[in-house]
């Protein structure tokens, strides 16, 4: 995979070390041995995770605060208004952030949240959506822990022709061909690097890209490319995946178009 710096940087750390690959090798082979009812640590740590986040993704998904100061440029030429944006809350980070993260952050709010900048995000979806169109649908994989990305997540999947995964990530889906629903993916699309850590790790040792939702809190050294936004509430994952699944219907020249209602969960 090229860098086109007129456009968008990758993030993936493309300089992983052959022990590195090896050693994620042997540990994957000893996860893939186990079978569905055998919780591997990758899962009880997602599990803990998501347990942990319950209280931040019930937050995340109340009516946003509405504050159009969301990206520097006002006159930026956006998929929808920015309003639709706000109102899904898709600019409302964490009150953590990484290093990697910064460059996709527009500035921190007073209780201390900081603010995704939503031209970015918009921008990512894009760059993605030509990056997925360039793959046959069924080699594309969706993978969601997290509850509230699976629907769109699983609609995604199914308005574009991928396969998805979601709950558990059964360890040795991508890594053992003995396991019986093994499948090998050409690109790998997920909810959250954290959530998703085992798809993710899989991934990576079977040398297939990654896209991946990421929140402020999100590391980047395994995503090949991030789509910046709140990845914890429902609207927002339900705007990102709606748009996602447009655009990359767009560039394959398909007509249909999904309203944002298709996306959304029944409560």
């Amino acid at each position: 995979m090229t860098e086109d710096n007129d456009t968008v940087e990758l993030d993936a750390d493309t300089d992983a070390t052959a022990d590195d690959a090896a050693a994620d090798d042997a540990d994957l082979e000893d996860a893939a041995d186990t079978t569905a009812e055998q919780p591997d640590d990758a899962a009880d740590a997602a599990e803990a995770a998501d347990a942990e986040a319950a209280d931040a993704d019930a937050e995340a998904d109340e009516e946003p605060r509405f504050d159009d100061d969301v990206m520097p440029d006002e006159d930026a030429d956006l998929l929808i208004p920015v309003e639709e944006y706000l109102g899904a809350g898709v600019h409302i980070g964490t009150q953590q952030k990484t290093k990697d993260m910064e460059r996709f952050i527009h500035r921190v709010r007073d209780d201390g949240l900081y603010v995704l900048d939503v031209s970015k995000t918009d921008e990512r979806i894009r760059v993605a959506a030509d990056f997925l169109s360039g793959y046959a649908p069924e080699q594309v994989l969706v993978t969601s822990s997290r509850q509230y990305g699976r629907f769109p997540a699983e609609k995604f999947a199914d308005a574009i022709g991928a396969r998805a995964r979601t709950g558990r990530f059964i360890p040795g889906t991508l890594t053992n061909p003995d396991y019986a629903g093994y499948i090998e993916p050409d690109v790998l699309v997920v909810t959250d690097p954290i959530g998703d850590a085992q798809a993710v790790k899989e991934a990576i040792t079977v040398g297939i890209p990654v896209i991946a939702m990421c929140d402020s809190n999100n590391q980047l050294s395994n995503v090949d490319l991030a789509i910046p936004t709140n990845n914890k509430g429902r609207r927002a994952l339900s705007v990102v995946y709606w748009l996602l699944a447009n655009e990359t219907l767009d560039r394959r020249g398909a007509d249909t178009v999904y309203a944002l209602e298709d996306f959304e969960a029944d409560l």
